[in-house]
């Protein structure tokens, strides 16, 4: 069985719990994903299986397509909800007008600093994991592309937004230099990626649905390769 599988991930699984589920319920040995999602972010996850699994690299390097929710006056060292609190800012006298003039400033080409909270490498190690030993160590700005960035909604302390971006933009990081921007911190508070590249959530299944699903169903809905 060889092909691509669009997976709608629930929140609290890894992108690795619903690789493991896909490889002992349908017994197939080669199965992967293109774009790790933190567990906390739901939405599509590209789930490669047999000869496709060598594609991962093809499709690491698509754009994204998030709806994001940022929450206004608390900064947090991860930022995100799941983070330790380092700092509490006065919202109240923000105007809409500011927000929006803030937003506009990080569209296009930015240099991002990626979060202490991340799986890239310092020294052989996972910031992550340097992280939870209380470390924060010195990392390169990354170029990244922020093509689209509309605002859907602002019922301050919360704004709903979309975005489309380059690969290996962090949205927890665009959220936290929003909030340092508008001087009262800020966090990403709900994520969810809605496509990756060509694939969308039109072409997903649910986790429910592969639960039911047997081994020629799951074919079945395989984009070919």
């Amino acid at each position: 069985m060889d092909g691509i599988l669009i997976v709608d991930k629930p929140k609290g699984m890894t992108s690795h719990d619903v690789v493991d589920f896909i490889r002992k319920k349908f017994g197939i040995k080669k199965v992967g994903h293109a774009g790790t999602l933190d567990p906390a972010v739901t939405g599509v996850l590209i789930i490669l299986i047999g000869r496709a699994t060598k594609l991962s690299a093809q499709f690491v390097n698509d754009d994204k397509e998030y709806e994001a929710t940022l929450a206004l006056g608390i900064k947090t060292d991860s930022g995100d909800a799941e983070g330790k609190i380092l700092f509490e800012g006065d919202y109240n006298k923000i105007t809409e007008g500011q927000i929006r003039d803030v937003f506009e400033s990080f569209k296009g080409r930015l240099e991002q600093v990626p979060p202490m909270v991340s799986a890239l490498r310092f020294e052989g190690k996972r910031l992550y994991e340097l992280a939870r030993q209380g470390r924060e160590v010195p990392r390169k700005p990354r170029t990244i592309h922020i093509k689209e960035l509309k605002i859907k909604n602002i019922k301050i302390p919360h704004i709903d937004f979309s975005v489309v971006c380059s690969k290996g933009t962090y949205i927890r990081k665009l959220c936290d230099d929003i909030g340092d921007n508008l001087g009262c911190g800020g966090h990403l508070y709900y994520l969810r990626r809605l496509r990756s590249g060509e694939f969308s959530l039109k072409r997903s299944v649910t986790m429910e649905g592969l639960e039911s699903f047997s081994k020629g169903e799951l074919e079945k809905h395989l984009v070919n390769i």
